[in-house]
């Protein structure tokens, strides 16, 4: 499986000055927007460690699934959500000829953490041998910012400030994250069920 993001969020989408307020910036001065670029990388850095720990998409963008098999022969899980519609769906064979499967032969179901692509009725198209199947579909919680949950939102700028005040220190360890984002971000995680040893 490779999941491919076709589409950035646009620059005009980051909450540049809501990250400055936040941080309690300076204004008024003639290069207010010198740091412009420093802080959309931390907000970029922020928005993909948040979407990574909870499996989804903050922005709404374009995203392509390449798979080489289906997960079921009737359904396949998508890796990120909220999922908000699927563009197409096209078959490739082990020769690369491609062939692009008719809407009516499947169809979205919706789901906060696993949103699936079904079969309209029976199976999925079937994938040769050396062949794959590209998904290509949007997902995202919101096409702007400020139109995202309260707490995915202040979860975002408290982390990129914490990438702007440590962005000199290397001693913080691999995968750490200020546990106010954590606890902010809780609830969109996924529920991961072990059955024991």
């Amino acid at each position: 499986m490779i999941l491919v993001e076709e589409t950035q969020v646009p620059e005009a989408a980051l909450p540049l000055d809501a990250l400055k307020r936040h941080l309690r910036l300076g204004t008024g001065f003639a290069e207010d927007d010198v740091q412009d670029p420093v802080l959309a990388s931390f907000l970029r850095a922020a928005m993909a460690a948040i979407e990574a720990r909870t499996s989804k998409a903050l922005i709404t963008r374009g995203f392509l699934l390449t798979l080489d098999r289906w997960r079921h022969a009737s359904e396949q899980t998508f890796p990120v959500s909220p999922v908000q519609s699927i563009s197409e769906v096209t078959v490739i064979d082990g020769f690369g000829g491609a062939q692009t499967v008719e809407p009516e032969r499947y169809r979205l179901i919706k789901d906060a953490f696993k949103p699936k692509l079904s079969a309209a009725g029976g199976t999925l198209p079937q994938i040769a041998e050396g062949g794959s199947v590209e998904i290509r579909f949007d997902a995202g919680h919101a096409d702007a910012f400020d139109a995202l949950p309260a707490d995915i939102a202040q979860a975002v700028l408290l982390l990129a400030a914490h990438y702007y005040e440590f962005r000199d220190d290397t001693s913080l360890g691999q995968g750490c994250m200020p546990f106010g984002v954590t606890s902010l971000i809780a609830r969109y995680r996924p529920v991961r069920v072990g059955l024991g040893r």
